[in-house]
Protein backbone atom coordinates (compact mmCIF):
# COMPACT_ATOMS: atom_id res chain seq x y z
CA UNK A 1 0.00 0.00 0.00
CA UNK A 2 1.50 3.46 -0.98
CA UNK A 3 1.53 6.45 0.99
CA UNK A 4 -1.47 7.63 -0.32
CA UNK A 5 -3.87 5.10 0.35
CA UNK A 6 -2.30 4.69 4.07
CA UNK A 7 -3.13 8.03 4.57
CA UNK A 8 -6.59 7.70 3.41
CA UNK A 9 -6.96 4.50 5.51
CA UNK A 10 -5.68 6.72 8.43
CA UNK A 11 -8.08 9.49 8.21
CA UNK A 12 -10.86 7.06 7.30
CA UNK A 13 -10.28 5.37 10.65
CA UNK A 14 -10.17 9.05 12.45
CA UNK A 15 -13.19 10.02 11.29
CA UNK A 16 -14.94 6.50 11.81
CA UNK A 17 -13.60 6.50 16.12
CA UNK A 18 -15.08 10.86 16.00
CA UNK A 19 -18.36 10.01 15.05
CA UNK A 20 -18.35 6.82 17.73
CA UNK A 21 -16.98 9.18 20.48
CA UNK A 22 -19.24 12.11 19.78
CA UNK A 23 -22.28 10.02 19.77
CA UNK A 24 -21.06 9.08 23.53
CA UNK A 25 -20.76 12.88 24.03
CA UNK A 26 -23.78 14.12 23.46
CA UNK A 27 -27.71 13.00 24.53
CA UNK A 28 -29.90 12.01 21.42
CA UNK A 29 -34.00 11.76 21.09
CA UNK A 30 -35.48 9.38 18.82
CA UNK A 31 -37.88 10.77 15.70
CA UNK A 32 -40.94 9.53 17.72
CA UNK A 33 -39.80 11.12 21.30
CA UNK A 34 -39.55 14.39 19.07
CA UNK A 35 -42.56 13.81 17.75
CA UNK A 36 -44.04 13.73 21.93
CA UNK A 37 -42.31 16.88 22.59
CA UNK A 38 -43.67 18.57 19.47
CA UNK A 39 -46.99 18.31 21.33
CA UNK A 40 -46.19 18.88 24.74
CA UNK A 41 -46.30 22.35 27.12
CA UNK A 42 -42.56 22.51 26.62
CA UNK A 43 -41.59 22.58 22.71
CA UNK A 44 -37.99 22.51 21.74
CA UNK A 45 -36.48 24.94 19.12
CA UNK A 46 -35.68 22.60 15.87
CA UNK A 47 -32.88 23.34 13.99
CA UNK A 48 -31.99 21.84 10.56
CA UNK A 49 -28.15 21.66 9.84
CA UNK A 50 -28.76 20.73 6.00
CA UNK A 51 -27.69 23.03 3.22
CA UNK A 52 -30.67 25.48 2.02
CA UNK A 53 -31.46 22.84 -0.90
CA UNK A 54 -32.03 19.91 1.13
CA UNK A 55 -34.15 22.10 4.21
CA UNK A 56 -36.38 23.69 0.91
CA UNK A 57 -37.04 19.49 -0.10
CA UNK A 58 -39.06 19.41 2.59
CA UNK A 59 -38.20 20.28 6.72
CA UNK A 60 -39.97 20.12 10.18
CA UNK A 61 -42.45 22.66 10.12
CA UNK A 62 -41.58 25.66 12.53
CA UNK A 63 -37.34 24.91 12.18
CA UNK A 64 -34.34 26.91 11.40
CA UNK A 65 -32.23 26.43 9.04
CA UNK A 66 -28.74 27.18 9.39
CA UNK A 67 -26.33 24.90 7.46
CA UNK A 68 -23.50 23.07 9.52
CA UNK A 69 -20.75 24.80 7.74
CA UNK A 70 -22.46 28.27 8.69
CA UNK A 71 -23.05 27.05 11.80
CA UNK A 72 -19.78 28.99 13.69
CA UNK A 73 -20.84 32.50 12.06
CA UNK A 74 -24.25 32.28 12.56
CA UNK A 75 -23.93 31.41 16.24
CA UNK A 76 -25.34 34.56 17.28
CA UNK A 77 -28.05 33.72 15.88
CA UNK A 78 -29.21 31.40 18.18
CA UNK A 79 -28.47 33.28 21.30
CA UNK A 80 -32.27 33.88 22.05
CA UNK A 81 -32.33 30.21 22.34
CA UNK A 82 -29.78 29.69 24.92
CA UNK A 83 -31.94 28.57 27.39
CA UNK A 84 -34.37 26.66 25.46
CA UNK A 85 -33.35 23.11 24.54
CA UNK A 86 -32.79 22.91 21.14
CA UNK A 87 -33.14 19.61 19.28
CA UNK A 88 -30.59 19.21 15.99
CA UNK A 89 -31.02 17.37 12.69
CA UNK A 90 -30.02 17.13 9.53
CA UNK A 91 -30.86 14.18 6.57
CA UNK A 92 -29.14 11.03 8.59
CA UNK A 93 -27.95 12.25 11.95
CA UNK A 94 -24.42 12.64 11.01
CA UNK A 95 -24.05 16.21 10.85
CA UNK A 96 -26.45 17.07 13.62
CA UNK A 97 -23.91 15.25 15.90
CA UNK A 98 -21.32 17.62 15.17
CA UNK A 99 -23.61 20.57 15.31
CA UNK A 100 -25.08 19.25 18.55
CA UNK A 101 -21.34 18.77 19.87
CA UNK A 102 -20.57 22.03 18.70
CA UNK A 103 -23.60 23.87 20.28
CA UNK A 104 -23.17 22.08 23.49
CA UNK A 105 -19.37 23.36 23.85
CA UNK A 106 -20.38 26.78 23.61
CA UNK A 107 -23.49 26.75 26.45
CA UNK A 108 -26.39 25.40 24.54
CA UNK A 109 -29.27 22.60 25.83
CA UNK A 110 -28.73 20.84 22.23
CA UNK A 111 -29.75 17.18 21.63
CA UNK A 112 -29.02 15.62 18.46
CA UNK A 113 -32.04 13.57 16.44
CA UNK A 114 -30.99 10.17 15.98
CA UNK A 115 -31.64 9.09 12.17
CA UNK A 116 -32.26 13.11 10.99
CA UNK A 117 -35.09 13.06 8.22
CA UNK A 118 -34.62 9.50 7.20
CA UNK A 119 -35.86 8.57 10.55
CA UNK A 120 -38.51 11.46 10.53
CA UNK A 121 -39.84 10.41 7.36
CA UNK A 122 -40.23 6.54 8.44
CA UNK A 123 -42.26 7.59 11.30
CA UNK A 124 -44.36 9.55 9.25
CA UNK A 125 -44.84 6.82 6.80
Amino acid sequence: MNFLGIALLALFVFIVVRQLWLRQQVRHYAAREVAAKLNSESKPVLLDVRTVGENRSGHLSGSINVPLHELSQRLPELEKYRDREIVVYCASGSRSLNATHFLRQHGFNAVNMRGGMNAWRALKN
